[in-house]
């Protein structure tokens, strides 16, 4: 079953509360992050796990793949850290990971996930920023909040 990571910038306060406890989960290495704008906004980047993840289609050994939910995974092992995923990642998300020697970016805690449980990010987040669930979900909670804005 095909779940979504969702971020909703209207509702996130910059706490930085993902970002802590992604990087507690993966050992002082955090997979979302805050960024602060040149207007002073707090937002929260992490990787979209796109339809048609450019990532995927340039890794010349094939370690980056689509799992279950279709979350894009990078298997650490088949990678070289040739960058070529960063070059054509339209938000910067793949980083180096020197402790590995490989390129690495957030599983949507692929780990959790197996355990039937939500990605840390989500659940540890204080404003109900970070949505994870079923498109069909995710867009009737999208529609529910512009009707409520709207009305």
């Amino acid at each position: 079953m095909k779940k979504v990571l969702f971020i909703d910038y209207n509702k996130c306060i910059g706490c930085e509360t993902c970002q802590s406890v992604c990087e507690f989960i993966h050992k002082g290495k955090a997979f979302i992050n805050i960024f602060q704008t040149s207007t002073g906004l707090s937002i929260p980047i992490t990787c979209h796990h796109c339809e048609n993840a450019p990532c995927l289609n340039i890794c010349p050994t094939k370690a980056i793949y689509k799992d279950e939910n279709d979350a894009v995974i990078i298997n650490t092992e088949k990678c070289i850290g040739c960058y070529m995923c960063l070059a054509v990642c339209p938000f910067g998300i793949p980083s180096f990971d020197i402790r590995i020697g490989a390129m690495n970016k957030c599983d949507m805690c692929a780990d959790r996930r197996g355990r039937s449980l939500a990605p840390a990010c989500s659940e540890m987040c204080p404003c109900v920023a970070i949505f994870f669930g079923e498109p069909q979900a995710l867009e009737q909670t999208i529609k529910a909040k512009i009707a409520e804005e709207l009305a």
